[in-house]
C-alpha cells in the first residue's frame, strides 16, 4: 500500500493589515504612533500600530480615552476600498504562484504545498513567496508552514509579528504542548474558563487528560478539541474563487426553544456575514434563514432585498423569515443564514440620515474586527447569549 506524501500547508496573515495600509500609502508614519478610527470625541479604535500600543492603546477603546494615553498619536481615519485594493493585490500575487490556495479572510491565505517538496525546498519556496509579497506591496506579512491547516495558523500566531515558523512534519504534538489552551483556534473565554477548572492550562494537559471525564464538561466537543491539541486535524484548503453566497450556521448543544434566544444567535450570524460582505465590496440582494429539529427536519426560507450590505436592513429581512419558520415549542438543533445574489453597487437608502457617518461607523467596526479577533466589537443584544 503506497505511503501518504507528506502534507504541506501554509497559512498566511498580513500583520496589523489596516495601520500596514495606511504606512504602506504614507511612508512616513512608519515608526510612529498611528490610530485607525473615527473622530476623537465619539469614534473608536479600529487599529493601532505597535508604537501606539506602547501606551495602553488598544482596538475597541473609546478615541478619547487613546488619545488621552497616546497625545502624540496620529489619528488616520482609514478607507474600506484601499484596504479591499491591498487584499487583491496579495491575493494575485499568490494565485500567479501557487496551484491551490484559499482566502479565508481580507487578509488570510491558506496555500497547499502538498507533493511541490518532490521538485523544491518548500520551506525555501514558502519564505520567499512572503518576501516577494511584502517587497510589492510594502506589508508586513507572517506565515506558518506545518502540516495542516490548524498546526500552520497556531505557528503564525506564534511567528508575529512579521515572522515565520516551520512546524516540522511529526513535530506537531511538541510545538503545541507548552502553549496555552486558548491558543487553539475556536476556544473561547468560556471554554478556557471550564478547562482551567479542571485544571487544565496547558495544551500539554489537554493532549493526555481522560477523554470520558472531558465529555462530561464539553459533550461531543471533547473529542474534537483534543484531536487539535494532539495537532490532528483534516480540513482542506478550500480552492478560492469568487463566492456566490456566504453562509454561516451553528448546532447548538442542547436544542433551543424560545424565539428570543434564536434572535438572538441570528443577529450575531447577520453582524459575521454583513462583516465579510462589506469587505469584499459586495451587496446582497437576497437574504435566507434555516433551522432544523433535532429529527433532521430541516426549513429554509428566503426573501429579496434592495441591494445592500447593512446590517440593521439584512438583520430586518432575517428576523421576519425566523418568525415565519419558527414554531412555539419546537425545538430547534441548526440555525442558519445566507446571503447571495451580490451585486458590486447598491442604492442609495433612506434607512439612515446620515450616509457618510454610518459609512465610516462600519469602517470603524469592520476595522477592529479584522485585528485578529472578529468578536473584538460586536452588538450588546448578542452578549451574554442564553440558550434554553
Amino acid at each position: 500500500m503506497p505511503t501518504q506524501p507528506t502534507r504541506y500547508i501554509a497559512h498566511f496573515d498580513l500583520d496589523s493589515f489596516f495601520v500596514s495600509v495606511e504606512i504602506a500609502n504614507n511612508p512616513a508614519l512608519k515608526g510612529l504612533p498611528v490610530i485607525v478610527g473615527g473622530s476623537k470625541e465619539r469614534g473608536v479604535v479600529a487599529a493601532c500600530s505597535y508604537e501606539a500600543r506602547k501606551f495602553g492603546v488598544h482596538s475597541a477603546m473609546p478615541m478619547k480615552k487613546a488619545m488621552q494615553l497616546c497625545p502624540q498619536a496620529i489619528l488616520v481615519k482609514g478607507t474600506r476600498g484601499e484596504y479591499s485594493r491591498y487584499s487583491k493585490w496579495v491575493t494575485e500575487i499568490i494565485a500567479a504562484r501557487v496551484p491551490l490556495f484559499e482566502k479565508a479572510s481580507i487578509d488570510e491565505f491558506y496555500i497547499d504545498l502538498t507533493g511541490m517538496d518532490k521538485f523544491f525546498d518548500v520551506f525555501q519556496f514558502t519564505k520567499a513567496l512572503r518576501e516577494t509579497i511584502v517587497a510589492e506591496t510594502k506589508l508586513p506579512i507572517s506565515f506558518g508552514l506545518a502540516c495542516n491547516k490548524l498546526v500552520a495558523k497556531i505557528a503564525t500566531d506564534e511567528a508575529k509579528p512579521n515572522g515565520f515558523l516551520w512546524v516540522q512534519p511529526r513535530q506537531e504534538k511538541e510545538f503545541l504542548a507548552a502553549l496555552p489552551v486558548y491558543k487553539i483556534p475556536g476556544v473561547g473565554k468560556n471554554t478556557t474558563v471550564a478547562l482551567q477548572q479542571l485544571g487544565i492550562e496547558t495544551i500539554a494537559q489537554l493532549q493526555t487528560y481522560p477523554t470520558a471525564t472531558l465529555e462530561k464538561l464539553l459533550g461531543s466537543y471533547a473529542l474534537e478539541l483534543q484531536l487539535k491539541a494532539n495537532g490532528i486535524h483534516h480540513g482542506e484548503v478550500q480552492n478560492y474563487h469568487e463566492a456566490k453566497s456566504i453562509s454561516t450556521e451553528q448546532t447548538f448543544n442542547e436544542p433551543i426553544t424560545q424565539l428570543d434566544a434564536l434572535k438572538k444567535h441570528l443577529l450575531a450570524m447577520i453582524e459575521k456575514l454583513c462583516f465579510e460582505l462589506r469587505s469584499n465590496n459586495r451587496y446582497t440582494t437576497c437574504v435566507a434563514v434555516k433551522l432544523r429539529k433535532p429529527n433532521f427536519d430541516t426549513a429554509t426560507k428566503q426573501m429579496h432585498v434592495t441591494g445592500t450590505a447593512s446590517d440593521k436592513e439584512i438583520f430586518d429581512a432575517a428576523w421576519q423569515l425566523l418568525q415565519q419558520l419558527y414554531q412555539p415549542k419546537h425545538p430547534v438543533r441548526l440555525l442558519g443564514a445566507r446571503l447571495s445574489h451580490f451585486v458590486a453597487a447598491a442604492p442609495q437608502t433612506q434607512l439612515f440620515t446620515n450616509v457618510a457617518k454610518t459609512e465610516q461607523l462600519y469602517q470603524s467596526i469592520d476595522a477592529i474586527k479584522q485585528r485578529f479577533g472578529k468578536q473584538a466589537l460586536t452588538k450588546a443584544a448578542i452578549i451574554n447569549k442564553k440558550t434554553t
